[in-house]
């Protein structure tokens, strides 16, 4: 099974900037779909953002022109700019290869306040 490493949340004023890191346990060679998600309490997980391995992107209309995602191979990073309240969320790395495997990281907080 593929590990997903986590890092980059935390604490964070309004208007500022987050970068978060998602570099799984081992190269990824057939085709893929890597991203964020993330859920606040009492809500559903929800899309962030996506890459897939032909690097087609796909971003939530609530992050579209702040939110940034890039990868590198598989690793993948979401440049989180001009944050807002809204975005506080426990947000977790996804890793889909074909239509039937995937992995989940353990989640890392994001928590945007004065």
């Amino acid at each position: 099974q593929v590990q997903l490493l986590e890092s980059g949340g935390g604490l964070v004023q309004p208007g500022g900037s987050l970068t978060l890191h998602c570099t799984p346990s081992e190269r990824i060679f057939r085709p893929y779909t890597m991203g964020w998600y993330r859920q606040a309490p009492g809500k559903q997980r929800e899309l962030v953002a996506t890459i897939d391995s032909i690097d087609i992107t796909n971003y939530a209309d609530s992050v579209k022109g702040r939110f940034t995602i890039s990868r590198q191979d598989a690793n993948v990073v979401l440049r989180m700019n001009r944050l807002k309240p809204e975005d506080t969320a426990t947000y977790y790395c996804k890793l889909q290869q074909g239509h039937t495997l995937t992995s989940w990281g353990q989640g890392t907080q994001v928590t945007v306040s004065s």
